[in-house]
């Protein structure tokens, strides 16, 4: 049967800017290579979810790999799971950050979510709320990246509690509370004390530390408050083979795809990201068809123009853009060349490359190309150019169905191989004995 590339440029869709005509970075960037895909497929707009949703890339992964949001685990654990630490079906996991905070009027505001900090400062920070117990709560800090970890609560705990990060200096740090949907629960406004109880202590601890007095004297705002987003909990979920009858390979860097892989039953090759975007993507694409002989599915994905959309330079996207383009024209020809490969390019999500959203709502380009797919006369690769093309406005799980449908491994509906109904042909059934029943 044939095999799926599915090359996902993180955060390539944008808004139209000025400087560029009021065209985006990608209408506006020189792409030969991606316009060839687009000219030999069939294309449309994707959304992960709704137009006009704001999609995070774990969210939108999650859907793209063919997963209905309610199993969504939340990012927490999914950085845990990459991190390599281990979590029960009862821990909470919560994404957590160094940063710099003020009190005024008893209340305490954000100066500077992310200062600049070295490892030797945050090695010696750590100490300082690595470890915290609250009645029979216990919250533990494990260090990720830089100023970033994961806090794992254990005990009575629930993931139904709001963040306090608001993601833009000088404002208030938000209240813990539970969600208005959970808040008569008693684990989660027990979760919600235990946790501001621990932030509030953080802060303490980190006040009058050597670390925080040597920045002041040097002019640095002190890394002297921690700030909590995403809380999440495992839940039990059919793995991707399961589910779709295709061994799955995701490509990329960092935790939160190596927890995404873990937690679906992908198999995941970690690789660097450097300063070298053409470079590193075309070593992606380079691993993925060395690995086509023992995978059917291959995820492969650079963060890259995301990246260069949160300096919000639309100039610099536009170059990554060009940079990932000659990335794809060096090594992705002898997929186009191969019948039995679908080759799927696309996004996770819009990322606004002025303004102030972290991600936006628009749909992003996708075009799907390989033996059998229909030609609609699209030959530009870019967020308008798409919305003409034959497959029209792809939405969440709907991607995976097309993927299954143009790899030949789409089942008739209401065909029954198998006592679960699934959605690709043929099932992992049960052979027919001759014995009576097993």
């Amino acid at each position: 049967m044939k095999k799926c590339i599915l090359v996902i440029l993180d955060g390539l869709g944008d808004r139209s800017h000025a400087e560029f005509g009021y065209r985006t970075p990608l209408q506006a960037a020189h792409t030969p290579a991606l316009d060839k895909i687009a000219g030999l497929g069939a294309n449309g707009l994707y959304h992960a979810a709704q137009p006009g949703l704001a999609l995070p890339s774990e969210n939108a992964h999650f859907a793209i790999f063919g997963y209905d949001p309610t199993a969504f685990p939340g990012r927490g654990a999914l950085e845990a799971l990459g991190a390599g630490v281990k979590l029960s079906e009862r821990d909470v996991a919560i994404l957590v950050h160094f940063s710099s905070v003020e009190v005024q009027e008893n209340r305490l505001f954000l100066k500077h979510d992310t200062p600049r900090a070295t490892s030797a400062e945050i090695g010696e920070l750590l100490p300082a709320v690595e470890h915290f117990v609250w009645e029979d709560i216990d919250i533990t800090f494990h260090p990720i990246k830089g100023l970033f970890g994961v806090l794992v609560m254990k005990g009575d705990v629930s993931p139904f509690v709001t963040d306090t990060n608001p993601m833009r200096d000088s404002v208030p740090i938000m209240e813990l509370l539970p969600w208005r949907t959970h808040a008569g629960e008693p684990a989660a406004i027990r979760t919600a004390r235990a946790l501001k109880s621990y932030l509030i202590r953080a802060r303490e601890n980190l006040a009058g530390h050597p670390v925080n007095r040597a920045r002041v004297r040097a002019g640095l705002p002190p890394l002297n408050g921690l700030v909590t987003q995403r809380a999440g909990r495992l839940k039990k979920i059919s793995s991707f083979a399961e589910q779709y009858g295709m061994k799955g390979l995701s490509i990329a860097s960092g935790a939160v795809f190596q927890g995404l892989s873990a937690y679906l039953g992908l198999d995941f090759l970690k690789v660097s990201d450097t300063d070298d975007p053409e470079g590193d993507l075309a070593e992606r694409l380079s691993l993925a068809g060395d690995a086509l002989s023992k995978y059917d599915f291959i995820h492969v994905h650079t963060k890259a123009p995301d990246e260069a959309a949160h300096t919000k330079n639309p100039l610099a996207k536009k170059e990554v853009i060009e940079a990932l383009d000659r990335a794809v024209a060096r090594e992705i020809g002898g997929f186009l060349n191969t019948p039995d490969i679908l080759t799927v390019v696309t996004s996770d999500h819009s990322t606004p490359s002025s303004g102030p959203l972290v991600h936006s709502g628009e749909a992003v380009p996708l075009t799907m190309c390989g033996d059998g797919l229909r030609r609609d006369g699209v030959n530009k690769f870019d967020e308008v150019s798409a919305a003409a093309g034959a497959l029209g406005t792809v939405r969440s799980r709907e991607l995976m169905w097309l993927i299954l449908n143009h790899t030949d491994r789409i089942k008739l509906m209401g065909i029954m191989d198998t006592d679960e109904d699934q959605p690709f042909w043929p099932g992992h059934y049960r052979p027919f004995t001759l014995n009576g029943q097993d």
